[in-house]
């Protein structure tokens, strides 16, 4: 199996081209091409496949093997791979990846060398309501609502972009043990599909700084997605405007929740590091 390791900041996947690989077991490749000491060492798997609703299909897997619907850093990826590798129909500054979440539009940045720099991601309308996130509390939004995890009272903000986000606003961010803390947060009896929580300083009313522990995969570099859903949790908390310079660990990312059509755009990088082949028969 041909594949290509690529991330964006540091949210990095282990990528197959499906117009000419097959993958038959990617829940089992996933959980072995991720690991870090035995495989080619990754936060999962992601497939890139032909799409009769777009240019191409992403599906993505955790390293866990858990399917995701949406990852905002790996459809960067996406993009670029399918620019630079001539996937699309039409050479254009932009291009449509079907998802778990939808059909979703994606803009170019391409450089003098016919390469692709950063990507815009339209991420779609922030979701709200608690059924469909989905966390198991009434009302019409989960905003600063309390969660009780290791004995401590914390007050979260649910979003939905296409997959389940917790956001909890903290003074130091620092202070917060996100190896235990989240494993127990993603598996709160609340979130019926688990949730990704991300831990956020507001510096300002446009600059935040996140952690992130990502269901399925746990500590991760970077999260789109997340992002996204921590701009919106901000917006929603009065704690910043609707335009933001999101930090994470792996690097920063441009976030704005759109006035005119409600819609999360994210502005981020995308970089391709190798390819290889994967000897594995046990994996497809």
């Amino acid at each position: 199996m041909r594949f290509t390791k690529m991330h964006g900041l540091g949210n990095d996947y282990v990528y197959v081209n499906c117009f000419e690989e097959k993958v038959l077991d990617p829940v089992k490749t996933a959980i072995l091409v991720s690991d870090r000491h035995r495989g080619i060492g990754a936060d999962g798997l992601i497939l890139i496949c032909p799409s009769k609703a777009a240019d191409v299909k992403m599906q993505m897997y955790n390293a866990d093997g858990s399917q995701a619907q949406m990852c905002g850093n790996g459809i960067r990826c996406v993009a670029k791979y399918a620019y630079e590798h001539n996937l699309t129909k039409n050479r254009k500054p932009s291009l449509t990846v079907e998802t778990g979440r939808g059909v979703l539009t994606l803009g170019l940045e391409i450089n003098s060398s016919d390469k692709v720099e950063q990507v815009c991601v339209n991420m779609g309308e922030p979701i709200l309501e608690p059924a469909k996130i989905p966390v198991l509390l009434e009302g019409e939004s989960v905003i600063e609502a309390a969660i009780d995890v290791q004995n401590q009272r914390m007050l979260m903000t649910c979003v939905s972009m296409g997959n389940p986000h917790a956001v909890f606003f903290l003074d130091e961010i620092e202070s917060i043990n996100i190896e235990k803390v989240g494993p127990i947060i993603e598996n709160h009896e609340l979130f019926p599909q688990r949730v990704n929580a991300h831990f956020v300083r507001v510096n300002s009313r446009n600059e935040l700084t996140m952690i992130t522990w990502e269901r399925g995969s746990g500590v991760t570099l970077a999260c789109g997605t997340g992002a996204s859903a921590c701009c919106a949790a901000a917006v929603l908390t009065d704690r910043c405007d609707r335009k933001v310079l999101a930090h994470l660990p792996g690097g920063d990312l441009q976030i704005e929740w759109s006035q005119k059509d409600n819609c999360v755009y994210m502005t981020g990088p995308a970089t391709e590091v190798f390819t290889g082949v994967w000897l594995d028969n046990n994996a497809n």
